[in-house]
């Protein structure tokens, strides 16, 4: 039998109801998690931790609004009693070019993955600070490290959490506390499988193995950023992008 890597633990993932999300709250779950599954789609939630099964749960969480990112890990060590694991992984796209984006899209990619981010490493640390151990993924992308036409709110977000990461790293190290991040590329999701036939496939054609990636893939990097295989990693940035921007 496979050793399990988190047996006893309680791992909390945003963005959860499905694509990424859930991959994440699956494996962290096949892996011994008690898991919470936090998403703005509450019936999402709770549809898909009845999928998982026993130990998981689904709660609504608005991860731009500080007072339920308080909640959901309130609630979390309520329930549970213990907050080990924390995945900020919630995100939307509003793509558009420099000249049509609105100031409101800008500003809600801005909060979901910026603002959104932070209340999630600043009100699960607190609890990991109290305990002496933790581990708080991040979810960045390859485009904030390349950059994307028509994704200047995306990029500048997935970016911004790159060096949030490194300074939350930097922050909570000396309490065990572990802050690293997971920038993905073209992985085939809800959201990329909209995009037009044409420029998927020309972007899977400039990926060097050739495919797009699965969620499982990015949720194998998470599990090993969340488990003690990687206990002595902290700041770093995970590529799982098939070998694309190398």
């Amino acid at each position: 039998m496979t050793e399990l890597l988190l047996e006893g633990r309680t791992a909390v993932v945003t963005g959860a109801a499905g694509g990424i999300g859930l991959a994440v709250a699956q494996l962290l779950h096949e892996h011994g998690a008690a898991v919470v599954l936090a998403d703005l789609n509450e019936a999402g939630a709770q549809a898909a931790a009845t999928s998982i099964g026993d130990r998981a749960i689904g709660i609504g969480c608005d991860v731009t609004d500080e007072s339920s990112v308080q909640g959901l890990v309130d609630e979390t060590v309520r329930r549970t009693g213990r907050l080990d694991v924390f995945v900020n992984n919630a995100g939307v796209t509003r793509d558009a070019s420099l000249r049509k984006m609105t100031v409101a899209d800008f500003d809600l990619v801005m909060a979901v993955h910026l603002r959104g981010t932070w209340l999630g490493l600043r009100a699960a640390s607190a609890v990991m600070r109290d305990a002496g151990s933790g581990s708080i993924i991040n979810m960045s992308s390859l485009s904030g490290k390349s950059g994307n036409p028509g994704q200047t709110n995306y990029s500048a977000a997935k970016a911004g959490i790159v060096g949030m990461t490194k300074a939350g790293a930097k922050e909570l190290a000396h309490k065990n506390v572990r802050v690293n991040a997971i920038q993905p590329g073209l992985i085939r999701t809800a959201m990329t499988e909209a995009m037009p036939p044409e420029v998927f496939a020309e972007r899977e054609a400039a990926i060097p193995m050739k495919r797009a990636g699965e969620a499982a893939e990015v949720a194998g990097a998470a599990l090993f950023l969340a488990s003690d295989l990687s206990s002595y990693m902290t700041g770093a940035v995970l590529e799982v992008g098939g070998g694309r921007l190398m």
